[in-house]
C-alpha cells in the first residue's frame, strides 16, 4: 500500500464572490415527483431519481421532456450508474435492495436482495460488474449484473460508501474519515491511499485525477492518481447532500442553498459560486448542466456556455472606482 508522500493544501476561502443563482436562466425545468435526487447522463437520455412516488425519470435532451418514469418499489438512495444496458439504482428499502432497469425499453427488469450501505451511498460499474459498499465495515461487493450475485467482497475502511471505477481502480472515499482508498479491481487489493478533507463523500474523475467532495469542511480535494500529491480547495459548503463532476477541465459542485460552484482544474482556483435555492445533485452531458432542485422535486437545464459565458463576463466587469 502507498501512503501519498506530500500533501498540498490551499486552505484559502473561496476566491469568487457569490453570485445569485436566479441569474442563470434555465433552458428548461422539469418536475418530477415530491423531491429529486441523483442524476446520471447518457448517450441519449437524462435518468434522475424522485419520490412521490419513488421512481427514476427519464428524460430526452432534444426535447427537455419526460418520456419515462419507470416505478421502484422503494426510494433511490445512494447514487445511480449505468452498465450492461441497464440503469442500476440503489434502494432504501427495508432491507436495501437493488434495481435494475433496462435502458432501451425504460422497464424494470429485476430487483435484488444486496443494497446499499447507507442513503448517500454509491455505486459504480466497470470491469463487467457492479460495485457497491453494502454495510458500514466497508464490505465492497463486486456483483454480477446478470443476476445480482456477489463474485466477490472486498475490505476497505469502515465508514466507507462511494465508489468511483477509473482505469481499473476503484477508489473509495471514507466518509466517516478522511482519506480515499485505491483498490485493484481484478485483485481487490489495496494499492493506494491518500488524505483528504474530512467527510469525503462524493468523488468525479478527471484531468489525471480524483476530486472528492468533502462534507466534513466544504472543501475538494484533488488527488493525483499518478503522484498521489494532492490539493485541497475551500468552498465554504460543509454539510450533508451534494454532488460533484467533471468536464472540460472545469470542476462542477453542488450543495443546497449554494446550487452550484466552478473550479478551474489548470490552476484549482474557483472561479463562481452561485448561492441561492435549490441544488444537491447534478450531472454534464448534452451541452448542459442538469441540475436538481431536491425540495421542488425538478431538475433544470442550464446551457453549459451560457453559465461560462456569465461567470468570465462577471470576473472581468470593473470592480467599481
Amino acid at each position: 500500500m502507498l501512503l501519498a508522500s506530500v500533501m498540498y493544501a490551499l486552505s484559502c476561502s473561496a476566491a469568487a464572490a457569490p453570485r445569485s443563482i436566479t441569474e442563470l436562466e434555465p433552458l428548461a425545468t422539469i418536475k418530477l415527483g415530491k423531491t429529486a435526487d441523483w442524476v446520471l447522463i447518457t448517450a441519449d437520455s437524462v435518468w434522475v431519481g424522485s419520490t412521490g412516488p419513488f421512481a427514476v425519470n427519464r428524460i430526452d435532451p432534444k426535447t427537455n421532456l419526460r418520456v419515462a418514469r419507470v416505478r421502484l418499489p422503494g426510494e433511490a438512495c445512494a447514487g445511480l450508474t449505468a452498465g450492461s444496458g441497464h440503469l442500476w439504482v440503489p434502494m432504501c428499502t427495508s432491507p436495501p435492495t437493488l434495481a435494475k432497469v433496462n435502458l432501451k425499453t425504460s422497464q424494470l427488469s429485476a430487483t435484488f436482495a444486496v443494497g446499499p450501505a447507507a442513503a448517500e451511498g454509491g455505486i459504480a460499474y466497470g470491469a463487467d460488474s457492479v460495485w457497491m459498499v453494502v454495510n458500514g465495515q466497508g464490505d465492497l461487493a463486486r456483483l454480477d449484473p446478470g443476476n445480482g450475485t456477489v463474485l466477490a467482497t472486498f475490505h476497505t475502511p469502515p465508514g466507507s460508501y462511494n465508489p468511483k471505477f477509473k482505469d481499473g481502480t476503484i477508489w473509495i472515499s471514507h466518509a466517516e474519515g478522511a482519506d480515499l482508498t485505491g483498490l485493484d479491481a481484478l485483485t481487490g487489493k489495496v494499492t493506494t491511499t491518500v488524505a483528504t478533507g474530512p467527510g469525503p463523500r462524493f468523488l468525479a474523475t478527471g484531468a489525471g485525477a480524483i476530486w472528492t467532495l468533502n462534507q466534513g469542511d466544504g472543501t475538494v480535494t484533488r488527488a493525483d492518481v499518478r503522484t498521489k500529491n494532492t490539493v485541497t480547495i475551500a468552498l465554504g459548503t460543509p454539510g450533508h447532500g451534494g454532488d460533484i463532476a467533471f468536464d472540460a477541465n472545469r470542476v462542477w459542485t453542488t450543495m443546497p442553498k449554494v446550487p452550484l460552484s466552478l473550479i478551474d482544474a489548470d490552476t484549482n482556483t474557483v472561479l463562481c459560486q452561485w448561492i441561492g435555492p435549490g441544488g444537491d445533485s447534478l450531472g454534464i452531458g448534452h451541452g448542459a448542466l442538469w441540475l436538481t432542485d431536491y425540495q421542488s422535486g425538478s431538475v433544470s437545464r442550464i446551457s453549459l456556455k451560457s453559465a461560462m459565458r456569465n461567470c468570465t463576463d462577471s470576473r472581468q466587469a470593473p470592480k467599481g472606482p
